[in-house]
């Protein structure tokens, strides 16, 4: 394979086939991503079997991965406006790589938290920086949709993890994660022809000419893409935090509505197998194939996702999904009969996963400029994250002081109508412009 001729001109669009390579590389990435994190789920009864771990210490291995996914991503944010994204994309898969591999040779509970919570905090990280940097490359007219078909790479990673498992599984788990290693290194050799963002380097360079103070350099480095100068020697953190203005209320906006939905998302995806079999009699088996088929059509509710954030707007897409959440949860506790619970819990799936994460991620991308945009995205995965342990620790309080109803109805249903009502205070952002169109 030979790197696609450079652009003709920092500003120029990138050729179709370098488009669809890049799409198809970040959608190998991040389904990788979510299969390291799966083989993680499918794995552990019988890791906790072979190190003799208590109930107890496999919920602080959670909480030990969720709080490495934390930190690491917002570090790797900040990297991506220092560093470069094309830079971190390919430390982050290489690290994955090497700490999955690692698991094969742990001995004991503390390496295994160590070597997984890197493993699975480099994995994570590759939501934001592919969110920054295919968002910067990809055309403006199909942006959305081009970028959902990169976020359908999780529920990939699901089939992909169980597959692996069930091939691999009666040599051990730690032969699984040997395996996991293979397609982890394919992808990183695929993306040595990745190019950096343009956008990226347009900006170093403004950074650059303000710093020498070569006032007829930026003017014609601004004939390229628009930035706003004033802003540029403030310094990531300070722009971000400190200065009032578009910036810092679309941070606040999304870091609202981002942690009430991960809170939210805990009860409907990461308990939902324990609130089904412990609530309404469901086998293990009946949950998991309720799930692997939620997640296999709702790839194309992804697409779906993006399709409608194109047409319509990424802003409604997440107004409709959010508002939607809530009720069909409280729909959910209040049927009993299996079909009716199967059809109501694929519809809160898609919801959570396939049409929300499919209009919102590149309205990510869309909210901020390119001077801060790898640190506002890095935070905001954070902020995902930081609700994954915020739900958790919620249901691992209540579902000892009361019950399961009482826990789904406070996470699920109240935080999840929360949700929805705080995405109308997300900013209107009209899709098919370039970002610098949209916000500089």
């Amino acid at each position: 394979m030979t790197d696609d001729p450079p652009a003709s001109g920092l500003g120029s669009e990138p050729s179709r086939r370098y488009v669809v390579y890049l799409v198809l590389i970040a959608l190998g990435g991040w389904s990788l991503a979510s299969y390291d994190f799966n083989l993680l789920v499918l794995t552990l009864p019988d890791i906790a079997d072979d190190l003799g771990l208590s109930a107890t210490y496999v919920g602080l291995l959670g909480f030990i991965v969720y709080a490495a996914m934390f930190v690491i991503t917002l570090l790797v944010g900040y990297g991506m406006d220092v560093r470069g994204r094309k830079w971190m994309w390919m430390f982050c898969l290489a690290a994955a790589a090497i700490f999955t591999g690692l698991t094969y040779f742990v001995q004991n509970y503390w390496q295994l938290a160590l070597v997984r919570a890197l493993a699975s905090g480099f994995a994570n990280a590759e939501l934001a920086i592919s969110i920054t940097l295919v968002n910067e490359q990809v055309p403006a007219r199909r942006r959305g949709l081009l970028y959902s078909i990169v976020q359908g790479g999780w529920p990939i990673g699901v089939f992909l993890a169980s597959g692996v498992y069930l091939l691999t599984a009666s040599h051990g788990w730690r032969f699984v994660f040997i395996w996991g290693v293979v397609p982890l290194l394919m992808v990183f050799i695929g993306r040595i022809w990745v190019r950096e963002s343009d956008r990226y380097v347009h900006i170093q360079e403004v950074r650059g000419a303000v710093r020498a103070g070569d006032q007829g350099r930026v003017r014609e480095l601004m004939q390229r893409y628009a930035v706003d100068v004033d802003e540029v020697g403030k310094g990531l953190l300070r722009e971000l935090f400190a200065s009032a203005g578009v910036v810092r209320r679309n941070l606040s906006v999304l870091t609202v509505v981002w942690l009430l939905y991960a809170t939210s998302w805990v009860a409907t995806n990461v308990y939902i197998t324990y609130w089904l079999t412990h609530e309404r009699g469901w086998t293990p088996g009946e949950a998991a194939t309720l799930l692997l088929v939620s997640g296999g059509i709702g790839f194309f509710f992804y697409i779906l996702g993006g399709w409608l954030g194109e047409r319509y707007g990424r802003r409604s897409v997440l107004v409709v999904s959010g508002l939607l959440t809530g009720p069909l949860n409280l729909l959910l506790l209040l049927v009993h009969q299996q079909l009716a619970i199967a059809v109501i819990y694929f519809l809160v799936y898609q919801a959570t996963n396939g049409t929300w994460s499919g209009a919102g991620y590149a309205y990510w991308a869309e909210c901020f400029p390119t001077r801060v945009r790898g640190t506002a995205i890095g935070w905001l995965g954070s902020m995902f994250t930081g609700g994954l342990i915020i739900g958790s620790l919620l249901w691992t309080t209540l579902i000892g002081l009361t019950n399961t109803t009482v826990t789904w109805l406070v996470i699920a249903v109240v935080i999840g109508v929360a949700q929805g009502l705080s995405t109308l205070a997300l900013p209107k952002v009209p899709p098919g412009r370039e970002l610098e169109e949209l916000v500089v």
